[in-house]
């Protein structure tokens, strides 16, 4: 068993949850707000962008729900290990470790988006 500050890991649990929500939230009202901006008189370029935009709203709100659930499955089995083994298995803080990654990336990814987004919205 590995003995590690298990508060800190279920504090990032809880925050990178948190971040995700809010990334949740905004992508969603960023998805009416792009369906309001689609309008008849836009070029063909800028609806093939809408629709990029759509898509990439909806695969990265999937990719959201995904890995907000992975990480709140890796919380109770953090709580589970501390409660009935009094420690934690090398094998979780490795899980930890990658879902830290995962939410790094998808981070990146997000951010990446809602800059696109705003780029479109300020042209439009």
């Amino acid at each position: 068993m590995v003995q590690v500050e298990t508060s800190q890991l279920a504090s990032e649990c809880n925050s990178w949850r948190e971040t995700l929500r809010k990334y949740r939230d905004e992508f969603t009202q960023d998805n009416i707000r792009l369906q309001l901006a689609a309008k008849p008189s836009l070029s063909k370029d800028q609806l093939q962008l809408v629709e990029h935009l759509h898509n990439q709203f909806h695969i990265q709100l999937i990719n959201i729900h995904d890995l907000k659930h992975s990480i709140k499955v890796h919380h109770r089995l953090i709580e589970f290990e501390l409660r009935e083994h009094k420690g934690m298995r090398e094998e979780t803080l490795a899980d930890h470790e990658n879902l830290f990654d995962q939410f790094q990336n998808l981070d990146v990814t997000l951010q990446d988006l809602r800059g696109e987004f705003d780029r479109f919205i300020t042209k439009t």
